[in-house]
């Protein structure tokens, strides 16, 4: 399944652009995102554990699946005051 996933913040600045388009297995996970995302770009690796999914606007844990058409967003931390 080929999935887009929105980057935020140091995740859009470490891959080098604001959405990522991936292969996906057939009905994947948020952990099959984050690992095809780590892929793609390695970079990402460094903030992995830091990394939050969003799956049709909803915050999601790395076992939430992710059905067709869905809006992806990766979320790293922010920090800010």
């Amino acid at each position: 399944m080929n999935v887009r996933v929105r980057l935020f913040a140091v995740a859009r600045q470490l891959a080098g652009s604001d959405a990522a388009e991936l292969e996906l297995p057939a009905k994947p996970t948020v952990a099959d995102l984050r690992a095809a995302l780590i892929a793609r770009y390695p970079q990402l690796g460094n903030v992995n554990r830091h990394l939050i999914f969003a799956v049709n606007a909803e915050y999601a844990g790395d076992e939430t699946w992710i059905p067709e058409d869905a809006e992806l967003a990766c979320i790293p931390p922010v920090s800010g005051g």
